[in-house]
């Protein structure tokens, strides 16, 4: 699935589910970054997806399957090169599984992003979800 040739800093999950997508608030804020995609560092010999799905479920004890590797680049406001993998629900219920690094979880509507992230998406990040979540 991963088309990128270098392997990403972080990556993150764009989860899906009831016409809603999964955020999440972190505890210490990154610049102007506060709700975020589930996301988190790439380990060694681990691809992209792995990574999104690993983060997802140590981070909101949400169990996901990557479905289709959305893209990656270097994030305007962390500097940190991201990769960004579409994951649907296999199992649980989101919630704050590691309170050391979120406080909050939210399923959000399509017109409530750009409220939580007004500095707006990642334009293949808003493509799939105008897709999926307005199609």
């Amino acid at each position: 699935m991963t088309t990128e040739t270098k392997k990403p800093d972080v990556s993150a999950a764009i989860i899906v589910d009831r016409g809603r997508v999964l955020m999440v608030r972190r505890r210490i804020k990154e610049g102007e970054l506060s709700w975020q995609f589930p996301a988190g560092g790439v380990e060694g010999g681990e691809t992209a997806e792995q990574a999104a799905v690993r983060e997802t479920l140590e981070e909101t004890d949400l169990t996901v399957r990557a479905v289709r590797y959305i893209g990656d680049r270097v994030h305007p406001k962390s500097g940190k090169f991201m990769a960004y993998t579409a994951c649907e629900v296999v199992s649980g219920t989101a919630r704050v599984a590691d309170e050391d690094e979120l406080d909050q979880v939210a399923w959000v509507r399509h017109e409530e992003i750009p409220a939580l992230v007004p500095y707006g998406l990642f334009g293949p990040v808003q493509e799939y979800l105008d897709e999926v979540l307005a199609g």
